[in-house]
């Protein structure tokens, strides 16, 4: 009886230890400069080759005529309205 205690004692610990790391971990995760960083590196990598550090151009350009066209249908859409 006293060894079959002691076991469970033994897994309480354990859970508790385990339980903590996750809680530990959650809140790295929710913190909001984490988050931050997280999203910058995100747009910087859809932007900047990892490998080489350069600029992906292409990535770049899609961005650039996204912003172009629609101030281009805004300028169209309020000639239209006048």
């Amino acid at each position: 009886m006293s060894n079959e205690l002691s076991d469970l004692e033994r897994e309480i610990e354990e859970t508790r230890e385990r339980l903590a790391t996750t809680i530990d971990q959650l809140l790295y995760r929710s913190h909001p400069k984490t988050i931050v960083g997280r999203e910058v590196a995100s747009i910087k990598g859809f932007f900047v080759d990892a490998s080489t550090g350069g600029p992906r151009t292409d990535n770049i350009l899609k961005v650039v005529g996204g912003v172009v066209g629609t101030v281009a249908l805004l300028v169209v859409v309020r000639r239209v309205a006048r």
